[in-house]
C-alpha cells in the first residue's frame, strides 16, 4: 500500500515503514504526527483517487530527527563586471518514518449513500447552466449568478 500525501507544502509517495526527509516540522523528536491530505492512495490495482484529497484518510509518521540537510552554494556573477558574490545556506530538515497508512471507514459508507446523491447529480449536469440558475433562483440560493455550472450543480444537491 502506497499514498501521495502532502507534507509542509511538497507532494511525497511513501508507504509503511518508509524514511522521508521533509522541511522542518514543528515537534519533538519521537513525536507522533499525522497528515490528513491524503492526494491518493494506491492498494495493488486499487487505487482512490481524492478531490482534491481523500476524506478521511490519514498517514502517521513518527519524528525521527532534526538535522540540516547538505551545504548549498549560491554563486552569482556578472561577467567583465567585476561583480561575484557567494552565499550558502543549509536547509534544516526532519527526518519521519512513516507508521501507517489508514483510511476511516465512515468515509466509506459516506461514499455508498452518496451514490444516490450522485445520480441526481447527473441528472442536474445535463441541465443547461440557464436551467441551473432558475433552478437555483427557485430554490432560494444566493449568489447563483456567479456561480459555474459545478458550482451550481454542487449547490442543488
Amino acid at each position: 500500500m502506497y499514498a501521495i500525501v502532502e507534507i509542509a507544502g511538497q507532494q511525497f509517495k511513501v508507504a509503511k515503514d518508509q524514511k522521508v526527509f521533509v522541511h522542518r516540522l514543528a515537534g519533538e523528536e519521537g513525536d507522533s504526527i499525522s497528515f490528513d491530505k491524503v492526494l491518493l492512495a494506491g492498494n495493488g490495482n486499487d487505487i482512490t483517487l481524492g478531490a482534491p484529497a481523500i476524506k478521511g484518510a490519514l498517514v502517521g509518521a513518527k519524528i525521527t530527527r532534526h538535522l540540516k540537510g547538505d551545504k548549498v552554494i549560491v554563486f552569482k556573477k556578472k561577467r567583465r563586471k567585476g561583480y561575484r558574490v557567494k552565499n550558502g545556506h543549509r536547509q534544516s530538515l526532519t527526518e519521519i518514518v512513516i507508521e501507517d497508512i489508514s483510511f476511516d471507514g465512515a468515509s466509506k459508507k459516506a461514499t455508498k449513500k452518496n451514490e444516490s446523491s450522485k445520480d441526481e447529480s447527473q441528472d442536474l449536469n445535463k441541465h443547461t447552466v440557464a436551467e441551473l440558475r432558475e433552478m437555483a433562483k427557485d430554490k432560494g440560493l444566493e449568489g447563483y449568478s456567479s456561480m459555474k455550472k459545478a458550482e451550481l450543480v454542487e449547490a442543488l444537491s
